[in-house]
């Protein structure tokens, strides 16, 4: 025990922060991020290395890398802050903690910036994430912090932002606006009907594999059957298979779409989605990264005019990644049970949080009362 102890707290002191790759300063201990939290055995303990290269590795698989990114810069952000108020970071003090929240609701953290809410929540989720693999906890609950927070909530707060459903109609819009030429545009074309008719988080669309095992940073593979595909995929809460039944068109079936990519993209191994190059001839060996998804969303809505009742400037920040997921949750009609299955929810209550219509007022309680 005392040995994993050692190892568990002991994290690399050269850790860079991950903007300008320059140390942190001796006022602000980085907090160990991904595999920096277990040290590597030397002498007597040298037999442990390959236990502590693997230890390493399993470290940096509890948390997505983007999730280590934010929290290795939100832990930046607040040890700096420390050290110009002339506050020590160690050990964890929640009256430092609810002061440095109150600054950065106020605008007085760092270049008169107010940060919103769930910004100020996720530095909180990052600071007791950062405490933890010192060996340290930090009470969210005390008073100093908690009350602040709850000011801060009630002061700052506002309704979630969300991004616009894309219903079928849009869809089939936006399938029109691609090349159907060129292998970007059969690509994209499968990228979106998959991560409509699956319901998936742009990471998932560009994590799938053709087959089982195939790639390390792989969060999942594909299946095809005779009537229909199954993704088996790593998400947010854990392993879960997704079924995608062939459409009543091949125009617009998800599994025709993605058999077609397969097939002319010649991809037996490997990542399913990958870049590519050469006016569009010539498929690549990287797999895609998810902000591709992002953008091939947004670009496509607008070309196809998707809520075209608004102005350009209002419409631009509507698209995204989720507006696929969204628009799933939004558009089938079936038991809920199906679709919180589906997007991999834990509850129906965040499923119902995606269920977003332009047709407001379908149910109207008002003249279902009597009125």
């Amino acid at each position: 025990m005392r040995i994993i102890e050692e190892m568990a707290q002991n994290p690399d002191e050269t850790a860079e922060n991950d903007a300008g790759n320059t140390p942190l300063p001796a006022a602000a201990p980085a907090a160990p991020v991904g595999n920096s939290a277990v040290s590597v055995p030397t002498g007597e303990l040298a037999h442990l290395r390959d236990l502590a290269d693997r230890a390493r590795d399993y470290v940096e698989a509890a948390s997505s890398a983007n999730t280590r990114l934010a929290y290795a810069s939100d832990w930046q952000h607040f040890s700096g802050w420390c050290r110009r108020q002339g506050l020590e970071v160690l050990p964890p003090d929640p009256q430092t903690v609810g002061l440095y929240v109150t600054a950065c609701a106020s605008g007085e953290a760092a270049g008169g910036q107010k940060y919103a809410v769930s910004t100020i929540e996720r530095r909180l989720s990052a600071l007791s994430w950062a405490y933890t693999q010192r060996g340290q906890a930090l009470d969210r609950k005390d008073r100093h912090i908690a009350t602040v927070m709850a000011g801060i909530r009630n002061t700052h707060a506002k309704p979630p932002r969300q991004k616009e459903a894309i219903l079928p109609e849009d869809l089939m819009a936006m399938l029109e606006t691609l090349d159907r030429g060129g292998l970007r545009g059969i690509r994209d074309r499968a990228m979106l009907l998959l991560g409509f008719a699956g319901g998936l988080r742009r990471s998932e669309i560009v994590g799938l594999d053709v087959s089982e095992g195939q790639s390390e940073d792989g969060r999942g593979w594909i299946e095809i059957l005779d009537k229909g595909m199954v993704l088996f995929i790593r998400g947010k809460t854990g392993w879960r298979e997704v079924e995608i039944g062939r459409g009543s068109s091949d125009a617009t079936c998800p599994v025709v779409a993605v058999e077609t990519w397969i097939k002319l993209a010649r991809i037996a191994h490997g990542p399913l989605f990958r870049r590519v190059t050469g006016q569009g001839k010539t498929v690549g060996a990287d797999r895609l990264n998810d902000k591709q998804v992002a953008r091939l969303v947004k670009t496509a809505a607008l070309a196809a005019g998707v809520r075209g009742d608004l102005s350009e400037e209002a419409r631009a920040p509507l698209f995204a990644g989720h507006s696929l997921r969204a628009g799933l949750a939004s558009s089938a009609e079936v038991d809920e049970r199906y679709v919180q299955k589906q997007l991999g929810h834990v509850s129906a209550e965040m499923t119902r949080r995606y269920q977003r219509r332009r047709d407001r007022f379908r149910v109207n309680l008002t003249k279902a009362a009597g009125l």
